[in-house]
């Protein structure tokens, strides 16, 4: 469930910073008319998110127990790629992204058709929700649906609220530690994923199991009940895991984490200018 909370918490705030971005700009600039086409494509995109991953959770659901464990370790697999891409990327070039926006609006704006706006607020949203697709059911086939439904939800309800606390204060939040700590835990989160699926596809005989049992703590920390759930959902523990799989898993987390703590954010494009011209 936490896993699940904070994927959509994270996912769905980006798509509500996006259409702030939008909103805000349009107020802005007087261009209050468009609007409505902004929220007609946010609209759209989510309702085309909902269906892709109403269908994917259904259409599996059919499949017979080998095929189900095939598309479950390939849709793991393909969920902690573009966690990582997504979690590296939003550190490094997310101070950026308010001026492209502005800058995308300005030039639909230009144009005179509310039709450019209503593409722009669709591709952004439906890019966030159809990774949030992707990534609920990666999360539901490690853990529980219920649990990975109620977290999915309390996520959405946290990242909207936080979207309007942006859009709305004075006082404006601080983003850049929200998303850095979150791109933190998403790293461990997609480490779990990647563990996961390699088993799945092992399991499917599509993979040969590598090294035997690295140990067994499911004496004393089982990953099917108790505290072992959670850490199972969020950090991809398992009680018996394989020394192939503890070789990936260890291998994945100093990777990335080296890649994601080692690199500074890239500074806003108008930012460097202004450093460049002030000599600094």
């Amino acid at each position: 469930m936490i896993g699940s909370l904070i994927i959509t918490t994270r996912e769905g705030l980006e798509a509500s910073l996006i259409i702030g971005i939008i909103l805000a700009y349009l107020a802005r600039t007087g261009h209050h008319g468009y609007t409505r086409a902004v929220w007609a494509g946010a609209a759209t995109a989510i309702a085309i998110s909902v269906t892709i991953g109403a269908a994917i959770f259904v259409t599996v659901g059919e499949l017979t127990e080998t095929s189900e464990q095939v598309v479950e370790g390939a849709a793991m697999l393909l969920a902690a790629a573009v966690l990582s891409y997504m979690v590296i990327w939003m550190r490094h070039q997310a101070s950026g992204l308010s001026a492209t926006l502005q800058s995308q609006v300005s030039n639909a704006v230009g144009t005179g058709s509310g039709l450019a706006l209503f593409i722009l607020a669709l591709v952004a949203v439906l890019r966030e929700g159809v990774e949030t697709a992707l990534f609920l059911f990666a999360a539901a086939s490690a853990s529980s649906s219920k649990d990975t439904l109620i977290g999915g939800l309390v996520g959405l309800g946290v990242a909207v609220a936080l979207g309007y606390a942006v859009y709305t204060s004075s006082n404006r939040l601080n983003l850049r530690a929200f998303f850095n700590v979150s791109g933190f835990l998403l790293i461990f989160f997609a480490a779990g994923l990647l563990v996961h699926g390699l088993h799945e596809l092992q399991e499917a005989a599509l993979l040969p199991a590598v090294g035997g049992q690295a140990w067994d703590l499911g004496w004393f920390l089982s990953d099917e009940e108790g505290p072992g759930i959670f850490l199972k959902a969020l950090f991809g523990y398992i009680s018996d895991p394989s020394l192939g799989e503890v070789t990936v898993y260890t291998g994945y987390l100093a990777a990335a984490l080296w890649y994601y703590l080692g690199r500074r954010p890239e500074p806003a494009p108008g930012r460097s200018r202004r450093a460049a011209k002030s000599g600094r």
